[in-house]
């Protein structure tokens, strides 16, 4: 019998009827569900939003594995029934968060926002910049983008320092963070957002940050501390760029929008052309995994 897996788009139906053994069946997470779903074992989860997903698991009454298409699952763990496991879709997002940490701090080193400034006044103001190279940088999550993140700085010429949960080769624990953070001169946040990580960049984390530093946030927003973020930005003894923040999205007078020394994206790192079809290829890949037996690269949690 074919294992019945409920994608999100239509799109993904084809990459899933790829892979032997699986069933894929169209759902939209605001419509009724098809009647196919009364046998689904599998429910892939649109990448935003995710709050109709979350109401349809209740309706799917043999429900074995909850996918998502992003590398976080935080807003799932929790609420999922007992014997139902989730699997995420890390390595899809990897290279395009990398890309837009890379950006974050080339954009800040060499001073483009400047620039742009200039342009729109028409004035050729000649001035010196700074330059990634040679600058230290501690990466803060040794996952997929974290080492994709580490490649690329590696390219150029930067020179980057490793933190994980736990020291291994090439790669300290976040016992170490402490005595690593005053030596940095950028800091980079890649974590998923466990109990762990919630609040990990506070204000004692930041105090140990030299002056002139910079924090750039691709993981979620909570993991740092608005409040002592702010009040080192106020103080201009650190910048920051983030993609993501607490909370999320941004109101509109919330002092993140005007404080100096900051540059917010609205949660694009992982966002550019051709991401839904990376993540199903990964999803495909570990439902397939899931549906034979195996355990997926991915699983978070749960049985398989």
């Amino acid at each position: 019998m074919p294992f019945t897996v409920l994608v999100p788009s239509v799109d993904a139906v084809p990459i899933f009827g790829e892979v032997a053994g699986l069933r894929p069946v169209h759902y939209d997470p605001n419509a009724p569900l098809p009647p196919e779903a009364a046998e689904a074992e599998a429910l892939v989860v649109p990448i935003w939003p995710t709050e109709p997903a979350r109401a349809l698991v209740p309706q799917l009454p043999r429900l074995r594995l909850v996918q998502t298409l992003t590398a976080g699952v935080d807003g799932w763990v929790d609420m999922l029934p007992e014997g139902v496991a989730i699997a995420s879709a890390r390595g899809a997002h990897g290279g395009s968060t990398a890309e837009w940490a890379m950006t974050a701090l080339l954009t800040v080193y060499r001073q483009f926002p400047a620039f742009l400034a200039l342009q729109a006044e028409r004035r050729w103001e000649h001035r010196q910049v700074d330059t990634l190279q040679g600058k230290r940088v501690l990466v803060v999550g040794a996952g997929d983008i974290g080492n994709q993140l580490r490649r690329r700085l590696e390219a150029f010429d930067a020179i980057p320092t490793m933190v994980g949960r736990t020291a291994r080769t090439g790669v300290h624990g976040v016992d170490a963070l402490p005595e690593l953070l005053p030596a940095q001169d950028a800091v980079v946040v890649v974590v998923p957002l466990t109990e762990e990580t919630r609040g990990m960049v506070d204000a004692d984390f930041l105090a140990r940050m030299p002056d002139g530093a910079i924090l750039v946030n691709a993981a979620r927003g909570p993991v740092v501390d608005t409040d002592a973020l702010l009040a080192e930005l106020r103080r201009g003894r650190l910048r920051a760029v983030l993609d993501v923040t607490d909370p999320e999205p941004l109101p509109a007078d919330h002092p993140l929008w005007t404080v100096e020394g900051v540059l917010i994206t609205p949660h694009v790192g992982g966002n550019s052309r051709g991401q839904e079809t990376r993540a199903f290829r990964v999803a495909a890949a570990q439902v397939a995994a899931f549906a034979a037996g195996r355990r997926p690269d991915n699983l978070v949690t749960g049985a398989y």
